[in-house]
This record gives structure tokens, sequence and C-alpha cells, in this order.
């Protein structure tokens, strides 16, 4: 299960954060995927990369495989856990591009410099159920993609593709965005205000101190009341400036939607933790992250390891 955010610091700024929740980590590591290596997009999706992309992922047959990253033009993609919902095309279909479901990330954000560039282009793209080999087969996600101006949500399901305009700018797992946008509605009366004084008949009542207004939002783990913790939280947070406080807003603001090993166990009966938590920040093109057993934060710059070259970096 996971959570993912978007927002800008009003300067034209994006900053993409995530939270991977899961049982125990996938060997996932920074990866760096210049512009002058040579890719192996099944289907040609991918005939080279336009963007220097960054991001936390695996490498499987010298091929990215990237759970979120962002690229030198200030575009995020995440994807996250949609299992009973997620149903990509079983072969190709002519006419149309075809993307491999493990190469959606790469696609996204090797190839586009905005929101409007890919969203344009999802109107001919099928996803398809080719896994990079017998290890790893297709993963069923749903993405957020974002840069400095806004945030959509693709979903492909059985009836095909579907996009959303993310106006909250928070995704987490099923059901599916629409049903999560709706589920908002049941959340209307909570307010991080402090309340004022209640008389009932010659009883003077004041709240007990701050919070009182926000009773109601999910506590728990579940889906639905992530995605309603993550929105209200993420919506009500003060706007930053700098660099540091807007990374610390990310973190902050997922650390309210965090996995702690024992308390949600999954039908195997193993217990999800948030394994990591990632962050993009156009401002620096850095990629910043920390992960369940080491809170400290560690951060990789894009121009660390020279956005031209040829090979992946794994860091």
């Amino acid at each position: 299960m996971c959570t993912g955010i978007r927002f800008s610091d009003g300067s034209g700024n994006l900053y993409f954060a995530r939270n991977l929740d899961w049982t125990s980590d996938f060997g996932e590591r920074v990866v760096v995927t210049p512009t002058g290596y040579t890719t192996k997009s099944p289907f040609g999706a991918v005939p080279k990369i336009q963007h220097a992309v960054i991001g936390m992922g695996i490498v499987q047959e010298d091929t990215p495989l990237y759970f979120d990253c962002g690229n030198d033009a200030g575009l995020a993609v995440g994807g996250l856990n949609f299992p009973g919902y997620a149903q990509y095309a079983s072969a190709p279909v002519d006419g149309a591009t075809n993307v491999a479901a493990f190469e959606f990330p790469l696609w996204v954000a090797s190839q586009f410099s905005t929101v409007d560039e890919v969203e344009a282009a999802l109107d001919t793209v099928v996803i398809v159920d080719r896994p990079i080999n017998d290890q790893y087969p297709s993963s069923l996600l749903h993405w957020l993609i974002g840069d400095s101006t806004r945030a959509i949500v693709v979903e492909y399901t059985s009836d095909g593709m579907h996009v959303f305009r993310d106006d909250v700018d928070v995704l987490a797992n099923q059901p599916g965005f629409g049903w999560h946008h709706e589920n908002l509605r049941n959340y209307l009366n909570a307010s991080p205000d402090f309340p004022e004084e209640v008389v009932l008949n010659q009883a003077h009542l004041t709240p007990f101190g701050s919070g009182s207004l926000m009773r109601g939002i999910p506590g728990d783990y579940y889906s639905p009341s992530r995605f309603v913790r993550a929105a209200y939280v993420h919506a009500h947070y003060p706007p930053k400036t700098s660099e540091e406080e807007n990374v610390s807003r990310a973190f902050h603001t997922l650390q309210q939607v965090a996995m702690v090993e024992g308390s949600a166990a999954m039908g195997s009966g193993e217990f999800e933790k948030t394994t990591y938590t990632g962050l993009f920040s156009s401002r620096t093109m850095t990629y910043y992250w920390n992960t369940y057993d080491d809170p400290a934060i560690q951060s990789v710059a894009l121009a660390d390891y020279g956005a031209d070259k040829t090979e992946l970096v794994v860091v």
C-alpha cells in the first residue's frame, strides 16, 4: 500500500513525494537514467531518453524499474498499488502507443516535460501486461503524475484508460480515485480552527485544546482513511518558501500516513510498514529519501552523476 502527494513552492518548483508500504523492501536504490542511455523498450514507446531521470527503483535486464521518479524538466510520476482494479491489455494494439506496464514511469519521465504533454499523449496509449522477466510479473498499479502546476491520476482498468484531474494532489490505493474524491464529502466538517465556547444551558464549555474540529478524520491505515488523512493534512499545511522547509513539509505530511510494523497485517499474516519515503524536488533536481530503519533523510542530486552519460547509475 502507498500514499503520494504533490505540491509547489509557489515559485514554479515541484515537490513530489510518496510512501511505499509493504512487508519488506525490494532492494530498491536510487537510480539515475541519463540521456545517453540506450533504451530497451519492448514496443518502442521509449525510443530514447529525452530527459534525464532520477528516482527510486530496481534494475532488471539493464532496465530501470522505477517506483517513483522525476526528470530534469520538473515532471514526476509514482506508481501505487491498485490490485483488484488495474487490468492491462494482454497484447499490444496496432496503431497505439504500446507501453509495457513496467516502463510506464520511465515513459512518462523520460519523454515529457509537463502534465499537459503527458495527458495529451495518453489519448493513444495502451498499457500492456508485458513483464520485464519471469521473476517480476507486471505490478497492478495506478499512477500519480505531477509538475509544478497540477497533477493527474492514471488508471488502466478492464474498460481501458482513465485520466483524472487530481485537484487535491493526493493518491492512495484502491478503490479508484473517483471514489476517494467523492468520499471526501463525508469530511466537510473537519477544520484546523480552534472552536469557540459553547453554551449549554448555564454551562460554558471550552475545548481541552487544539484539534477538536478535526475529530472524525480517520486514523487507521486503510487506504480510504489514508487518502482522507493525507488530503486533510496536505490541504492545511502552511505554504513554505525554502528548499529545507518544503522538504520538511513533505516528510512531515507523509509521516501522518506512514505505517508502523505490527499494526496492519496482510492476508498472508505479514505486517506492512512504510519501507521508504521518497521525495523529488525540481528546485534542486534532488531526490530525498529515508527508510523504516533509518529515518535520517538522505539525498542525491541529479547533477552529481552527469545527466548526459550513457550508463545507468545505481546509488
